[in-house]
């Protein structure tokens, strides 16, 4: 029987049910095997009183301290975040507050390592538990955690320190794998495990039907992110303006929101752009699957799981050479890498628009990134390290 202890800041919760999801179904699928018992340590950063009065804390703050999520243990002890420098101290306050936790946690569950599933401040607070537990640990890198964190002046190099400490490493891409072997981390020691997708909810739909549904008659693009700078819902507006009779819908909320609004107002396209809002991940397959293209101009990603999504719902992918997009777009049925620019998006768009590749020759380029696979990959590496 092998027991993990997963750690994790990005875990879903009654506050934020839509953050981490990757990271929670991933742990569904390990904690399901016969052969494993799991914990979730999902820890919630506040600041002091009074900014965790503020509204964006508030519901957090509320948060009980064990509940569960789908059936999984998850506890949801507190440690005390800060602004500005003192953010290089996030993960020894991290360890710190979770220490005493884990050793009480280690009496009634032995667990026989410590899986943490973001690198910032997860992986160096690990480092710090499994010393001090006496257990080895696992690291896994997805995107951000590397690009940006990874570069940060005080937390750059507690990563890459993290990254020779571990026992195992985990990239969610080869580039990122490329990446964390720059920082310093060992080659050697990074295995690709790609994300999975539900093969049953992301599916292809009769596509002139969806969008009739919606009032929809032209071509359809999509676009779900965040609303901020990196992931370049700018360009896709942009590009709009370049693609007559298209409409653009944007799934999710963020601090950019009123600029793009002003942004297609100015271009002209206000009256073809659709904001969303943060919608619950059970809309995204059907919005995915209406959709003609999906456009993610983002500047830095790991390996994006709406670009697997989407190509599980038969629907082509324009996006940027960046992370993992060559594990994802690998072939022309799957879309179009491009560089990242509004001229490139329309170019590329349009001639999908033109030649539209087959949503079964899409759907298939998915296949390979399936939740059994991740499951079994997941096990195999952490039982290595456990053995």
């Amino acid at each position: 029987m092998l027991r993990v202890l997963t750690l994790s800041t990005l875990f879903p919760s009654a506050a934020r049910p839509t953050l981490g999801l990757f990271v929670a179904r991933q742990t569904l699928g390990l904690a399901a095997r016969d052969d494993v018992e799991l914990r979730v340590v999902a820890p919630v950063g506040l600041p002091v009183w009074p900014l965790s009065l503020h509204p964006h804390y508030r519901d957090l703050a509320r948060l009980p301290g064990e509940d569960s999520w789908q059936g999984l243990v998850v506890h949801r002890p507190r440690y005390r975040v800060w602004p500005g420098r003192a953010a290089a101290g996030t993960a020894a306050r991290l360890a710190d507050s979770l220490l005493p936790r884990l050793r009480v946690l280690r009496t009634r569950f032995a667990f026989d390592l410590i899986d943490a599933e973001f690198f910032w401040p997860d992986g160096p607070a690990a480092m710090r538990l499994a010393a001090a537990l006496g257990v080895p640990f696992s690291i896994k890198a997805r995107g951000s955690d590397i690009h940006y964190w990874g570069h940060q002046p005080g937390i750059g190099e507690q990563i890459a320190a993290a990254g020779r400490a571990a026992n195992g490493l985990l990239a969610v891409s080869g580039a990122l794998r490329d990446e964390m072997a720059s920082l310093g981390m060992p080659a050697d020691r990074i295995r690709v495990h790609h994300t999975g997708i539900d093969l049953d909810l992301f599916h292809p739909v009769d596509r002139a039907a969806a969008k009739a549904a919606l009032g929809v008659s032209g071509p359809l693009l999509v676009c779900a992110g965040a609303l901020i700078e990196r992931k370049g819902q700018a360009l896709a507006i942009q590009a709009l303006a370049a693609l007559p009779g298209a409409i653009l819908m944007l799934v999710g909320d963020g601090p950019d929101r009123a600029t793009l609004e002003q942004l297609a107002r100015r271009l002209g396209v206000a009256d073809r752009v659709r904001f969303l809002g943060s919608r619950p991940h059970a809309e995204l397959p059907g919005l995915l699957a209406t959709a003609d293209v999906a456009v993610q101009p983002s500047g830095h990603e790991g390996i994006a799981n709406v670009w697997i999504e989407a190509l599980g719902c038969g629907t082509p992918v324009v996006t940027c050479d960046v992370g993992g997009a060559r594990d994802a777009i690998d072939r022309p049925e799957s879309g179009r890498l491009v560089e990242r620019t509004s001229d490139a998006f329309a170019a590329a768009i349009a001639g999908l628009l033109a030649e539209p590749p087959a949503q079964d020759a899409v759907r298939a380029s998915a296949a390979r990134f399936s939740w059994t696979r991740n499951s079994a990959e997941l096990f195999d590496h952490l039982s290595g390290i456990a053995r």
